[in-house]
């Protein structure tokens, strides 16, 4: 784990779960309400939304069930299944048949999953996984990186996607079902704002 996270693990008011950091250690890890970037008014504070992994497998079978039971482990969540949108003859890929499984956490479980997730990419991110609108999103080549996790032969080894949504207060408005509204741009999260709640709150290294 990279010096900057052990830091900022040591700071803010620790509780809660806990997460492994390696050799034998386990750190408390901060709730998803301290996970904060803190504006001049409480209504442009920046916060983790949910977390979606993503886990694409190309194929139906059991191939595909071996990616869902490895999801499910990893975050203690139900994997829906991503179906493909069109077909695709020269990978034997019809449309509707199911390719991938996915699973988005809110809350304390996403933050749990997430700090999991970096350090398997040694809290290090491209700038070019954020976007304009408070996405961020990077891949793990090899699920074993993550930490605690063991080579499990009958398992495999698995890739997977990880992104990050950011929001602030109010945003709901606009995707809500009764009385939907319009917000502000000031409500939406920008690029640098994105970068700035991963190298401060999080203190991820964006290169």
């Amino acid at each position: 784990m990279a010096l900057a996270a052990v830091c900022f693990l040591g700071l803010v008011g620790l509780r809660g779960l806990k997460i492994y950091i390696g050799c034998g250690v386990w750190v408390a890890m901060p709730s998803w309400r301290e996970l904060v970037l803190v504006r001049d008014h409480p209504m442009r504070r920046v916060f983790i939304e949910k977390v979606v992994v993503n886990i694409g497998v190309g194929t139906g079978g059991e191939r595909l069930e071996k990616a869902a039971e490895l999801l499910k482990e990893f975050t203690g969540a139900e994997p829906s299944r991503r179906r493909a949108k069109r077909s695709i003859k020269d990978f034997g890929i019809r449309k509707g048949e199911p390719i991938g499984v996915a699973v988005t956490l809110r809350r304390d479980k996403a933050v749990e999953f997430l700090m999991k997730a970096l350090q398997a990419v040694n809290n290090r991110v491209k700038q070019s996984s954020f976007d304009d609108r408070g996405n961020v999103c990077f891949g793990i080549k090899e699920h074993i990186t993550i930490p605690g996790v063991k080579y499990d032969p009958a398992v495999g080894i698995w890739g997977m996607d990880v992104c990050v949504k950011l929001a602030k207060p109010g945003l709901r408005v606009q995707r809500r079902r009764r009385k939907r509204s319009k917000v502000g741009k000031g409500q939406l999260v920008t690029r640098g704002e994105a970068v700035e709640f991963f190298t401060k709150v999080l203190g991820v290294q964006v290169d």
